[in-house]
């Protein structure tokens, strides 16, 4: 799959990342949501530099990135998980790692599943609202001055929290594969 733990030294590495499909799939998703990053700078100082200096500010940049954040987390969380760079208690972490590294690697599995099933929990409470956004045309903004379609905004926290799920499955079955191959 990628790196594995490196148990018999008595010190994990990162999570091992898929170095398959869902890990290239996850990277350009993460790329996306870096591009879109850019843009959004680019469109924030457009409409600082239109807004103080032309006096013509530029209609819905505040409510396109607002919404914009959120989609970025989506579309990053799933790189962020395969490449190890969740936050977590490092202070406690080190200290189970070095006394007993079989027993941490239980624990990150754990972490892992733990981690799939609040995604899945998200994926499961905006599937409904990604549905009617798509029958309902559903629309944010103030009307006659600003709408943009709430659907792309809501698909891809759908998509996000799925690849997440998968993320996080893959780097449980990987801890799990090092905790059984590790000595007791």
């Amino acid at each position: 799959m990628a790196e594995e733990i490196d148990l018999e030294a008595g010190e994990a590495s990162a999570p091992p990342a898929s170095g398959g499909l869902l890990g290239l799939a996850a990277n350009a998703l993460a790329a996306i949501g870096t591009i879109w990053i850019f843009a959004m700078m680019l469109a924030i100082v457009a409409d600082v530099v239109g807004r103080n200096l032309l006096n013509a500010p530029i209609t819905g940049v505040a409510e396109v990135c607002a919404r914009s954040v959120v989609a970025i987390v989506f579309l990053q969380v799933s790189s962020a998980i395969l490449s190890g760079r969740m936050t977590r208690a490092d202070f406690f972490v080190r200290g189970l790692e070095r006394a007993t590294p079989r027993l941490m690697a239980l624990v990150d599995a754990l972490f892992s599943l733990v981690g799939a099933a609040v995604f899945l929990a998200i994926l499961y409470s905006a599937w409904p609202d990604t549905v009617g956004a798509w029958r309902g045309s559903e629309y944010f903004g103030v009307q006659g001055v600003f709408t943009i379609p709430t659907l792309p905004f809501r698909a891809i926290i759908v998509i996000g929290s799925g690849f997440a799920v998968a993320a996080y499955l893959a780097v449980a079955v990987s801890h799990l594969s090092a905790y059984r191959k590790a000595r007791p």
